[in-house]
């Protein structure tokens, strides 16, 4: 019987753990992984798999997490105890014969919650990604580090779906039973950073602790904003603020001390990356000892402009950065913030939210994913609806989430706010465009500042949220996008009506028996 504890037992005398960046950049080139830029930072291209590939992610349907896992989601496929046991076999066998393996042993979460774990890895360009991503130990704690989970990364591993009851050659397997994980097939290094969040997801509501896809920063104050959104909304961009310290830029959890990040790095989007409106991550992916993953190099220069692949990203340690809360944690949030890419153009760009307002926002989870962060998606921008922000991570029921959310706003009572950073003026790619970063940033500092909880509001003919009149060192004319939208106001009330019928559809409908009446009753409504 194999688990994460015997898997690591069985390959010991093969891998080396824990060896400094400029070995792993060496070793790097030199197995012909990546190449190095002229400033220094590790370029590396994944193949063929670009984005996260969910279709291949399985979970091990074994007791006793069978029993609070949600396989009602599509998300959450499940696996034969069987077929994950004879996989794990083949696996190691085959990690057995390679020349080479790189190993990091870390932590994911912070203080009481954080999670000794352990990376192993066919590349050492995974494996500086590990150290970059995850928490480093000091050297006494490494001494000592026993993992609880384990991941074995091996992309030369290709699946055989017929023998091996996968869709595919790929394969992304967590059993959280005997805590170990699979990755076959697929080089893209975010399979490797969601997986443990996928861990996190399962683990931290057990203990009443909600794990969260979000970004978070503090002021000089002390006064902590969460940042929730999918990949491509600007969590990243708006928590990178020079006036506030970075707690972490992805995944956080809100336990009643406080807000804790779970990584140790960022994994940032870089298309169309500038030094003028990222200066932060611009500044950070440029450093020696940083990956570039899938950016197009020329001459040594990344060409940021180049969507050939539209999912690239860049991977620093936070360390690297000059403003970040290098504890990584924080009290408990007075600004909650849920970003949204609405595809309509018919939201405001920020709205406020009361208590019922914001779980169900939470719920909805409603954006639009961005082409390249998964396989598959062709068009610009797909319209979805990823109840907590995280649909793909959540081991449990969407509920269980929200009732920990809800616990935690009666109990602290945040400033709630929604933020559109789609578009404006009509329907994306219709005439619609995102609000300028300038703008969307002072409607943030403004929520952040505490200046929002007392300007005058309008309710939303239809998504009824609040929206302000005016709003700190923004253009008024902005905070309203009827008077603008292309078509007009018959056009505009069309597309509204049509978005206020797919949350119906896609959340009231759903969850209609499993979420507390008066959350839905505080979504869009038809007037």
């Amino acid at each position: 019987m194999l688990t994460g504890a015997s898997l690591l037992a069985a390959l010991q005398g093969r891998i080396r753990w824990n060896l400094p960046p400029e070995t792993l950049i060496r070793e790097a080139c030199a197995n012909g992984e990546a190449q190095l830029t002229g400033d220094g930072v590790l370029s590396v291209g994944t193949g063929k798999y670009t984005g996260r590939s969910p279709r291949d992610k399985f979970t091990v349907q074994r007791l006793p997490s069978a029993d609070h896992v949600d396989w009602s989601s599509e998300y959450n496929q499940p696996f034969p105890e069987a077929a994950a046991d004879a996989l794990a076999e083949r696996f190691l066998a085959q990690a057995q014969t390679l020349p080479r393996l790189y190993g990091f042993k870390g932590f994911v979460g912070r203080g009481a919650q954080r999670l000794p774990i352990a990376l192993v890895s066919e590349y050492a360009w995974h494996s500086l990604m590990g150290r970059h991503m995850y928490v480093r130990p000091t050297e006494e704690e490494l001494a000592s580090l026993e993992p609880e989970f384990t991941l074995l990364s091996t992309p030369s591993f290709l699946c055989q779906p017929e023998r091996d009851g996968t869709h595919s050659e790929a394969v992304i397997l967590a059993d959280l039973d005997r805590k170990y994980g699979l990755i076959g097939g697929t080089q893209y290094g975010g399979e490797e950073k969601k997986f443990f969040f996928y861990v996190l997801n399962y683990l931290l509501p057990l203990r009443d602790v909600l794990p969260m896809h979000c970004s978070a920063n503090v002021g000089d104050g002390g006064d902590v904003s969460i940042i929730f959104g999918l990949s491509g909304t600007g969590k990243t961009t708006l928590s990178a603020d020079p006036n506030r310290r970075l707690i972490g830029d992805d995944e956080h959890g809100w336990a009643p001390e406080g807000v804790f990040n779970f990584e140790g790095g960022c994994y940032a989007k870089l298309i169309r990356l500038s030094a003028e409106d990222e200066p932060l991550i611009w500044q950070a992916v440029h450093q020696p000892g940083a990956i570039m993953e899938n950016v197009r190099v020329v001459n040594g220069v990344p060409d940021f402009d180049d969507d050939t692949v539209e999912n690239t990203r860049g991977v620093y340690p936070l360390d690297t950065l000059d403003n970040v809360e290098i504890s990584g944690r924080g009290g408990p949030p007075s600004t909650v913030v849920f970003l949204t890419f609405d595809a309509t153009g018919t939201l405001p760009p920020v709205s406020i939210l009361d208590e019922q307002q914001a779980l169900y926002w939470f719920l909805a989870g409603y954006t639009a994913r961005v082409a390249g962060t998964e396989r598959g998606l062709s068009a610009p921008a797909v319209p979805t609806f990823s109840p907590c922000f995280a649909a793909p991570f959540l081991p449990w029921h969407p509920n269980r989430y929200v009732e920990l959310l809800g616990d935690y706003l009666r109990r602290h009572r945040p400033l709630a706010i929604l933020m559109n950073t789609g578009a404006l003026g009509g329907p994306y790619g219709q005439g619609g465009k995102r609000p300028p970063i300038p703008a969307t940033r002072a409607m943030l500092a403004a929520a952040q500042s505490g200046s929002l909880r007392n300007v005058p509001v309008d309710p939303h003919p239809f998504y009824r949220v609040g929206v302000p009149r005016e709003c700190p060192n923004v253009d008024s004319a902005l905070l309203n996008p009827e008077p603008a939208y292309r078509g007009g106001p018959a056009a505009y009330r069309a597309a509204a009506l049509e978005l206020v019928a797919a949350f119906h559809q896609n959340v009231n409908d759903v969850y209609a028996d499993s979420v507390a009446p008066e959350i839905l009753a505080a979504g869009p409504q038809t007037g």
